[in-house]
């Protein structure tokens, strides 16, 4: 495929296009759509519907900087600086790891232990990262409040930020802390996507993730479970009766998390998939208090 030369939106996206689809990128016509529209500060859409429009040389600029980037594997939300998730839009950092959809399936079982609207249920978010799981459940449930954690400061700064643009601020509060060492209380519900990659897995991840987000929002330990261990012995002590926890899980894990889980006194009941079919959100419950 050949492209016309020139300073035209459909040029720059044929030439990107091309550059990308030779690095092996995925969808490399969606992608440079996406750069284009963001270095434009325009829609996809209105791409497509004017390709002859001129690109002004400061845009050309940005694109040409921005293709640079993706071609060494910076993560394309980290060039536009957000990403969807749900039905919200959130600034996202090297800081947190990206939101991604198979991580919608919390906030779907989240959303069906709690199908009441009105709930005024008690959330917690342990690992909040950009705060995308509280927040999208904050989204469906008006009376909800909620409270996330997160080791990195610099990330529940972010989170805070998020619920500020995704007017829930009002709702929900930020901590940089050790899980839960912080906290008094009981909650109604518990999310936590933790770290479950194994350590020396890490080097072998896509290199979107391995050399840009963050290693302590991914590694899991030497079995990828060290962050379970502590969920299983913590969570009891933080559930409500009649509370749930949802955790996320790596592929093929549930067998070995259940059963850390049953250890600390907590009752597995049910996991839901992602689109593409993986166990992927483990519903908890508290158990018969140990003596």
């Amino acid at each position: 495929m050949s492209c016309d030369p020139g300073e035209s939106v459909g040029a720059f996206l044929c030439q990107a296009g091309q550059v990308l689809r030779a690095a092996a990128i995925e969808n490399p016509r969606l992608e440079a759509r996406l750069l284009l529209a963001h270095a434009l500060g325009a829609t996809t859409e209105a791409l497509l519907r004017d390709p002859r429009a001129a690109v002004p040389p400061d845009a050309a600029a940005r694109f040409r900087a921005a293709l640079e980037a993706r071609l060494v594997a910076t993560p394309v939300a980290h060039i536009l600086g957000m990403q969807g998730f749900w039905t919200l839009d959130l600034a996202v950092s090297p800081a947190t790891l990206i939101p991604r959809p198979d991580s919608e399936a919390l906030v779907e079982a989240a959303l069906d232990l709690f199908p009441e609207p009105a709930a005024p249920i008690r959330v917690l978010d342990l690992g909040t990262g950009t705060g995308c799981l509280l927040l999208a459940v904050l989204s469906e449930r008006p009376n909800a409040f909620g409270i996330g954690v997160d080791l990195v400061p610099e990330a529940a700064a972010l989170a805070a930020a998020n619920a500020a643009r995704n007017g829930l601020a009002d709702r929900a509060a930020f901590l940089a802390g050790d899980w839960a060492a912080a906290l008094a209380g009981r909650f109604d519900l518990i999310l936590s996507n933790p770290p479950y990659i194994e350590s020396d897995a890490i080097a072998g991840l896509m290199p979107e993730v391995a050399r840009h987000e963050p290693r302590s929002a991914l590694d899991g330990g030497a079995d990828g479970l060290e962050a379970y261990r502590h969920l299983a012995a913590i969570l009891p002590g933080l559930l409500a009766p009649g509370g749930a926890a949802v955790i996320e899980l790596g592929a093929g894990q549930r067998q070995a998390v259940e059963a850390l889980a049953l250890s600390g006194g907590l009752v597995p009941e049910g996991c839901r998939s992602d689109l593409g079919g993986v166990e992927r959100a483990l519903v908890l419950r508290p158990g018969r208090q140990r003596r």
